[in-house]
């Protein structure tokens, strides 16, 4: 993955390419030409043809992927999901944990799923690029449009709140919470996705625990992802997610996996979400991306507001 950084990047970036979607960081470093160049070489990543054979970047884990690298919870909730309930795969690449799910197999191993696909969620798979295969078309006609649906060509942020409804069940596989520059904001626009007693089940590589006792994968590399606060101390993504309201955060470790994981479980338990903002300070395309936030400091005052003391 270093490698891909250091050299696959520098030489693989079309020279013609124009991106669709370039990050909007820009709010946070409006004059900062490194992160733009960045946000379009990471762009260029998504739409090259010959990403499949990137390394890092996987467009077709399976629904036994999901399993046992997401949360221990995951398997049970997905299973527990009713014909009025709805999942969304943020990253799903070419679809195929969600193909998994309407299969005979799975039906065979989960007694919640073996009544058949008529009492199954409806779900959702969400990619950058377009990613169908014979195998997925094949499905949805079969199923219906109604039953399972691919979107592709934007970022979950172009997206409105009225195109994709509310989902009880929102899983990112090393997706866009591994890949935006913008993590609060993603948080923000998963959250209000995500229904009441929901929950968003993701993973990040390489990252801090929350005891501190983590050291970096690569040899004098940093974390993947890294979050500090005003006073530049380290904080971990765990404990970042545990200060957004309305949420309760469980987070587990996957050190079987290379680079390791930590595993997060966000379960939202009312609707005034608010979500503490990070700044991006650096950004470093990949697969994933190397990022660096701080921890945005509070506005001030609004104008005709006096302190009082007592």
């Amino acid at each position: 993955m270093r490698a891909l950084k250091n050299t696959w990047i520098r030489l693989a970036i079309l020279l013609l390419f124009q991106p669709l979607c370039v990050g909007t960081a820009q709010s946070e470093n409006p004059a900062s030409p490194g992160f733009n160049e960045e946000f379009s070489r990471q762009e260029s990543i998504y739409h090259d043809k010959a990403q499949e054979f990137v390394e890092g970047y996987v467009t077709d884990r399976s629904l036994a992927d999901y399993a046992s690298a997401l949360s221990s919870e995951f398997d049970r909730a997905l299973a527990s999901l009713g014909p009025e309930d709805r999942w969304l795969d943020i990253g799903a690449g070419m679809g195929r944990a969600i193909l998994d799910y309407y299969s005979p197999q799975y039906d065979a191993t989960h007694a919640e799923g073996r009544e058949g696909c008529a009492n199954k969620a409806r779900a959702v798979a969400m990619s950058i690029e377009d990613r169908r295969t014979a195998f997925w078309n094949q499905a949805a006609a079969r199923l219906g449009a109604n039953q399972i649906q691919y979107l592709f060509n934007k970022h979950l942020r172009e997206y409105s709140p009225e195109e994709l409804g509310q989902f009880q069940l929102i899983t990112d596989m090393i997706g866009g919470f591994s890949y935006t520059d913008n993590l609060s904001r993603f948080m923000g626009k998963v959250l209000d996705l995500l229904a009441l007693n929901g929950s968003f089940y993701t993973v990040l590589q390489d990252v801090r625990s929350e005891d501190g006792t983590s050291r970096p994968y690569y040899k004098d590399s940093p974390f993947l992802t890294e979050i500090r606060d005003a006073g530049g101390s380290d904080v971990a993504v765990c404990s970042w997610l545990k200060t957004i309201t309305c949420v309760e955060v469980t987070c587990e470790s996957r050190a079987d996996w290379k680079p390791p994981l930590q595993v997060y479980r966000v379960h939202k338990v009312c609707d005034d979400v608010a979500v503490p903002a990070l700044e991006t300070v650096h950004f470093e395309a990949g697969t994933p991306p190397e990022r660096r936030f701080r921890v945005a400091s509070p506005p001030p005052p609004s104008a005709g507001r006096t302190a009082t003391t007592q």
